[in-house]
């Protein structure tokens, strides 16, 4: 939409009783519009993010909003777009939640992808192994306070006219899916398709791995000129996350050391217990990696690429892609000088949406024993290649969607997903009954994960909870995803809450791990009888 649209009419307008004045329109979304804007009290500009959707109507997602835009606005660091102020205010008529940024002077990364696309074909392995380890940067401080960012893409990195990478649009998500009622389903799965974990396509919870896998997709993005996984629609793609395994980037890209196509692979493992542990670790590697060769010029395979990934799924369900924006690399024809990334550049100053809503996060933790180095790269034939997806971030195909319960459920039927969505559990416990946890059969099946007694939580969690922000009377319920069912037990007989269980096969996190829990973490409840809780629980098998 141009400036003159619906939500372009909001230059000159003022937000704050004057403090913040909005001037141009920088870009917009889906579902965020931003302004350049005026800080009249501490005179200087900065960037103001509005929502312009129903959600503004919806007063939990407001208060939501605001809740995870003060956690946010914690996370100082070089690699992070600081958020200075948030708020609500009334703009066309309507309640509008607000974030206050740092004003970024730059560029999308994705726009930067495009032009090296133009001149070499893709984006030189040292300069993308550099950009992709600054992004891990700013994902290791907000992993470090538990926050998982669940839409990392081109879109959502700026880099500024010194080089400078930034990260943009932390916990956004996080307060889609939390506090509006229309998005909390169960299912729900929002955010953008092509750099989906295969946990966010499954609707399952996710935690810092997942960020993990986004980057991975990103990476791949970055030193091929495209996306592994290309499908005519968002559920296919979706799709193929779970199912399909993506080609080596070598297969794409010849100039790609051995070494690139391990790093990648193990960043896009389908079990976040086989990536890396940590953004810190995957960084480290990007780091070790991109000193391990000699810098040198893309050297694009005509046609090579990812096959049309999950052919015909969901095509009944979403329409079919516009590939109208969308244009293969050309060769190579521009001489590859290794050097400074990020020259500066033209200030455009566009930034991403929060078009995405994700799932709760489970705080940031251990995640197992870990291979110290990087495995050896996996080979995968290169396949001969339909139209390749669209580079950057830009495009219709790019933008986010929102893939219902109903919509996954096609896809297993469909295409195999059953095998991983069926719930098999089915038996109940009843809380303060002191009854036998979620468990598996005497004889486990193959991939059975045994149970994790490490992964407990603090007993004053539920004797001393947090307060609810609104109401003096009312609690928020604590997180107990993640953790064994023994100590969350211990903790609700504590405070002599009620519980109910229901088992469910899944060996992601193993036997006696809860998996979900009704209502949220964060919800309102009452102080003195918060009813009963449903728990779901694993039972180690594979689903």
């Amino acid at each position: 939409m141009s400036q003159d649209g619906a939500h372009g009419r909001y230059a000159g307008q003022s937000l704050a009783g004057g403090r913040y004045q909005l001037r141009d329109l920088l870009g917009e979304g889906g579902m965020a519009s931003v302004h350049l804007a005026y800080d009249a009290v501490l005179d200087r500009q900065v960037a103001i993010k509005t929502l312009h959707t129903e959600l503004g109507r919806e007063q939990a997602f407001r208060e939501r909003f605001r809740r995870e835009a003060q956690a946010v606005a914690k996370l100082t660091h070089t690699n992070i777009v600081s958020v200075f102020d948030t708020g609500e205010d009334d703009l066309g008529g309507l309640t509008t939640p607000y974030i206050v940024m740092e004003y970024v002077e730059g560029r999308p990364l994705g726009s930067a992808l495009e032009e090296d696309i133009r001149q070499y074909g893709a984006m030189p392995a040292d300069k993308a192994l550099k950009v992709t380890a600054d992004v891990l940067a700013a994902l290791e401080i907000s992993h470090e306070m538990g926050l998982v960012h669940r839409d990392i893409k081109p879109g959502n990195v700026m880099v500024t006219r010194r080089g400078v990478v930034k990260v943009m649009d932390f916990g956004i998500a996080r307060a889609m899916q939390s506090g509006v009622t229309s998005m909390t389903q169960t299912g729900m799965v929002v955010g953008t398709p092509q750099y989906l974990s295969p946990e966010q396509a499954l609707g399952r919870g996710v935690d810092a791995r997942s960020d993990l896998y986004s980057v991975g997709i990103m990476l791949f993005q970055l030193v091929t000129g495209r996306l592994p996984f290309d499908a005519d629609s968002p559920l296919a793609i979706a799709y193929a996350h779970v199912q399909e395994e993506p080609v080596a980037p070598s297969s794409i890209n010849r100039s790609l050391p051995p070494a690139v196509d391990a790093l990648v692979a193990r960043a896009l493992k389908k079990n976040p217990n086989e990536r890396f542990p940590t953004a810190e670790a995957m960084r480290d590697e990007c780091l070790r990696v991109a000193a391990s060769f000699q810098a040198a010029a893309p050297s694009i395979v005509p046609g090579a690429g990812p096959t049309q990934s999950g052919a015909g799924v969901g095509s009944a369900v979403f329409p079919p892609v516009d590939r109208t924006a969308q244009a293969a690399p050309g060769p190579v024809q521009t001489p590859y000088q290794p050097g400074p990334y990020g020259a500066p550049q033209t200030p455009a100053a566009a930034y991403g949406y929060p078009q995405q809503a994700g799932y709760q996060t489970p705080p940031p933790m251990g995640y197992g024993p870990q291979a110290a180095s990087t495995p050896p790269p996996y080979t995968i034939s290169p396949q001969t290649a339909a139209q390749p997806s669209a580079p950057g971030s830009g495009g219709k195909s790019n933008k986010p969607v929102i893939i219902g319960s109903v919509a996954v459920s096609l896809v297993a039927v469909v295409a195999l997903i059953v095998a991983l969505t069926m719930n098999s559990g089915g038996s109940d416990d009843k809380g303060g009954s002191g009854g036998a946890s979620a468990s598996a059969s005497a004889s486990h099946p193959a991939g059975y994960r045994g149970p994790d007694r490490t992964r407990v939580i603090d007993k004053t969690k539920c004797t001393d909870p947090t307060e609810s922000w609104d109401d003096a009377k009312k609690i928020m319920l604590p997180d107990f995803r993640y953790k064994d069912i023994n100590s969350v037990k211990a903790c609700f007989q504590a405070a002599g809450w009620q519980y109910k269980i229901t088992t469910q096969d899944d060996n992601t996190w193993g036997k006696d791990t809860v998996l979900d829990q009704f209502p949220a973490e964060g919800t309102d409840v009452d102080k003195k009888d918060p009813g009963t809780i449903d728990l779901t629980v694993s039972t180690g098998n594979p689903a």
